[in-house]
């Protein structure tokens, strides 16, 4: 059962930047695509970012929903999408509802014909039965991995995490190292570096990627100073950078986001050294799981009776990411709350025909 507790109130007041990152890095469903440093990117790369919080009567925030608003071409007029959130404890259904509302409220006044809502849950028959409750409706598209994998940091000793993984795996990390690959730390003057390596793996993996304004931005945002949420490592061999990795870590959940890797000295297994070292920086870091960001939308059985037989997709990405052991999962999805029928119709309708939807990671 649901708990209640004296209602909530729509924002009385602008909560600082500092208090809103620290409600989401402390939450149980805080995600870096709720932070200011999110909203900040976006804002540089076609989204305009809003705030929407809830407080209750005496002014402590219980749920934000960073909300990115942009304008969609061909006179479609705008769409409001909120990544991973909003951030709320969703077992308090009022808390629940206040912070939709709240969220819809300020997309309708930003002119939004629609907002998507994308939270941090994973697939249940309760929370879906929540989400049509508080009045939003599943849509057939998302921006964020539906399915993926968790690797569990949460172990008494790093030889733990490795002890998990396929067999095969922990030899590639080892042979990595045998063979005098080394990991650095990267930074905003890397950007080219990792953009030339973006291309690389695009054209080898048939997948888009962000201009490299994107990336720079990124590591503006994200990886300036010891402190920061975010990181660039990349692998190298006698001082040729092979692979790279950007990875975050709030509160108890680090995440993959990008990684690419040149064509050349493959045999060396440079990115399973990558993905090792990271996640030994995410465990230094407190977090608790690694989020391998994305795999095919299959059940576990379909995606272990057809890895080794499909590269389609994210289906080769599938085959590197199981050897890390870790537990798949599958996210709720998107939905979506319509505020102007008629736009939504049109913009339904444009998908058909350019299988676009106008959001972007």
């Amino acid at each position: 059962m649901r708990s209640r507790q004296i209602p909530p109130r729509a924002r009385a007041r602008e909560i600082s930047e500092s208090e809103w990152d620290s409600f989401v890095a402390h939450h149980p469903h805080g995600h870096i695509l709720q932070t200011q440093a999110w909203g900040k990117l976006k804002t540089l790369h076609g989204w305009r970012a809003a705030r929407a919080s809830v407080l209750t009567p005496q002014n402590k925030p219980v749920g934000v929903a960073l909300t990115l608003v942009r304008v969609l071409p061909y006179g479609l007029g705008k769409i409001a999408y909120v990544p991973r959130g909003p951030v709320v404890n969703w077992d308090n259904e009022e808390f629940a509802a206040a912070a939709v509302r709240t969220a819809c409220r300020l997309a309708r006044n930003a002119g939004a014909f629609a907002i998507v809502i994308e939270p941090d849950l994973l697939d249940t028959a309760t929370d879906r039965n929540l989400l049509s409750k508080l009045g939003l409706q599943a849509v057939d598209f998302g921006v964020q991995p539906r399915r993926t994998i968790w690797v569990n940091l949460d172990v008494d000793e790093d030889v733990d995490i490795l002890a998990a993984m396929k067999q095969k795996t922990r030899y590639n990390i080892g042979l990595s190292k045998r063979k005098g690959v080394t990991v650095r730390i990267g930074n905003a003057g890397d950007a080219e570096l990792i953009y030339g390596m973006m291309q690389t793996t695009a054209e080898r993996d048939t997948f888009a990627i962000h201009p490299i304004a994107y990336y720079r931005d990124f590591l503006q945002q994200f990886a300036q100073g010891e402190n920061a949420p975010g990181r660039l490592f990349i692998a190298e061999h006698e001082q040729q950078p092979l692979a790279a990795v950007i990875a975050t870590a709030l509160g108890d959940h680090a995440i993959y986001l990008y990684g690419a890797s040149t064509n050349e000295k493959r045999d060396l297994m440079p990115t399973y050294l990558l993905q090792w070292e990271t996640m030994l920086w995410a465990r230094r870091r407190g977090c608790k799981t690694y989020d391998l960001w994305g795999v095919p939308d299959e059940d576990e059985a379909t995606l272990e009776a057809g890895f080794e037989s499909r590269g389609d997709g994210l289906w080769g990405v599938y085959r590197f990411k199981r050897g890390f052991g870790g537990q798949v999962v599958r996210h709720i999805g998107a939905w979506v709350s319509v505020l102007s029928p008629a736009r939504w119709w049109l913009f339904s309708q444009a998908r058909k025909f350019r299988k676009t939807t106008g959001l972007t990671a």
